[in-house]
């Protein structure tokens, strides 16, 4: 979609439609709808008092203007009540917008800046929420279809604004919030890929390349590097599939004059997983293509870091494999030790996401990145326990998860904290080895999190478990059915805001 400013008045622009937009409870529109609708001679009052426009978020109607003025249509985007507006609703509302401007077959439309105006947003945040919801509303994954003709997209947007003067922030807002959208959108492309079409070999393909284009260091490690390492978890869980393993590192320096302060990210990288010798169930297994979103937020969160190059040091870690029931792989019960010399013993093979994790975050205390985010689809319990509404966040150091929850509130990706008392570490006892790789059936998100703890030991560490949130069941507001890329724009907004002070 080609995005760009203009200055002038949108009821004066010639094109198919312009956008404006009307809080709930608005008897009379004010700003620029307000101008809009005295054009119309008061159409838009009028439907609002017959009941048909109401302001709802997320409402759209749209008016034929039938040449009153030089826009063909006027859409009336609801915001919602006035209380409850935020950035997050300006994304909610444009992905709305342009599918249902998609739908009419409407290939170019204008829009003025939702919520820079009696919403009180600053001009450049609003703008680049209101690129993130068009970006990231419009997204299908298509590529595999026989005939993708992009019918029901919208390809231009004009945001307008009378007042030039803002252009500048309204320029910086499109670029913002293009290269987070388009990661994003990155992101949900490698979740929604197929199996068979990105195995950790592809997955470490796509990420070189994407570093070369935009100016990171990356290195491959192989599974000889690994076994060097002495990465014993993760080629355990690898030992069941043909597809060799792929340690992904990409590393951006933005300060280069504290190299010793680098912010880790880590993400889970099973392209597939059927659970290993202890098998999930037929039923849903299809949709564990998706068991690397916590790699492909990573990916994608380096990739949008590089292109924004802020002042800050940021090193990727994806540990890549796939999971798999072959006769060579690790059984219930087999012993592993990880890269830090801890034993695990594995009682189910489902659970290995955690054991790629061991081995990752203790390759990134090695480097000493701190602090690390690791982020992954860790446990069904998390599900059970948010639904895919919000995030479920565990901590060893407050502060650093209170930086990530003020960047998520930016982001409107949400997050949850869950506790790590220490009575529940005792649930991952074994008889046999430093630790088991599960829990038991209660708690299982919080085990699995002191889990992952024994391995970030004293680093300050955020574990994010996505298991919900990487995937959406339906098309609503900014997200599309499939692939969310959940947190990788707020993975990116912590390391502005940390680049910042």
């Amino acid at each position: 979609m080609d995005i760009k400013a203009v200055s002038g008045d949108v009821a004066s622009l010639k094109t198919s439609a312009v956008v404006v937009n009307l809080f709930e409870g608005v008897k009379r529109p004010g700003g620029a709808t307000g101008a809009v609708d005295r054009a119309l001679g008061g159409a838009i009052s009028q439907l609002i008092a017959e009941g048909e426009i109401k302001g709802k978020k997320g409402e759209v109607v749209t008016i034929h203007t039938l040449g009153k003025i030089p826009p063909a249509r006027v859409t009336v985007a609801g915001l919602g009540k006035d209380k409850d507006f935020n950035a997050d609703v300006v994304r909610w509302v444009m992905g709305e917008v342009v599918r249902h401007l998609g739908k009419m077959g409407i290939k170019q439309a204008a829009t003025i800046v939702h919520g820079a105006g009696i919403g009180d947003l600053p001009t450049a945040d609003a703008t680049r929420a209101l690129v993130e919801g068009a970006i990231l509303g419009s997204y299908s994954f298509k590529r595999h279809k026989s005939k993708n003709d992009n019918i029901g997209t919208l390809v231009e947007l004009q945001i307008v604004e009378k007042d030039a003067s803002k252009l500048p922030d309204i320029e910086s807002g499109i670029q913002m919030g293009r290269t987070v959208a388009e990661a994003a959108n990155f992101a949900r492309d490698l979740v929604n890929e197929p199996a068979n079409l990105l195995t950790p070999s592809d997955l470490a393909n796509v990420a070189k390349q994407m570093a070369q284009e935009v100016g990171l260091e990356v290195t491959i490690l192989e599974k000889p590097d690994m076994e060097k390492l002495g990465m014993g978890a993760l080629l355990g869980v690898a030992k069941g599939s043909v597809q060799p393993p792929k340690f992904i590192v990409l590393r951006y320096w933005g300060d280069k004059a504290n190299s010793s302060k680098v912010l880790g990210l880590v993400g889970k990288g099973i392209t597939f997983d059927t659970g290993g010798i202890s098998l999930k169930p037929a039923e849903g297994m299809s949709d564990m293509k998706g068991d690397m979103a916590g790699g492909a937020s990573v990916v994608a969160a380096m990739k949008a870091i590089g292109e924004l190059k802020p002042k800050i040091n940021v090193t990727g870690l994806v540990p890549a494999s796939e999971n798999m029931p072959d006769a060579a792989a690790q059984k219930p019960g087999d012993l592993v030790k990880a890269l830090n010399g801890k034993t695990i013993e594995v009682e189910n093979t489902d659970a290995e996401g955690r054991l790629l994790l061991a081995d990752a975050l203790s390759y990134g205390r090695s480097l000493g990145l701190s602090p690390m985010i690791d982020v992954a689809t860790l446990t069904g319990a998390m599900k059970a326990a948010l639904g895919n509404v919000c995030t479920g966040g565990f901590t060893n150091h407050q502060p650093t998860f209170e930086a990530l929850l003020r960047a998520s509130a930016k982001t409107g990706e949400k997050v949850w904290q869950f506790p790590l008392y220490e009575e529940y570490k005792e649930m991952n006892h074994s008889e046999v080895a430093d630790m088991k790789n599960t829990g038991g059936r209660f708690a299982g998100s919080i085990t699995a999190a002191h889990f992952l703890g024994e391995f970030a030991e004293d680093t300050p560490w955020v574990h994010l478990d996505i298991a919900g949130t990487a995937r959406s069941d339906s098309t609503r507001g900014h997200l599309a059915k499939g692939a969310t890329a959940v947190p990788m724009r707020t993975l990116v907004q912590l390391a502005l805001d940390m680049a910042s002070g």
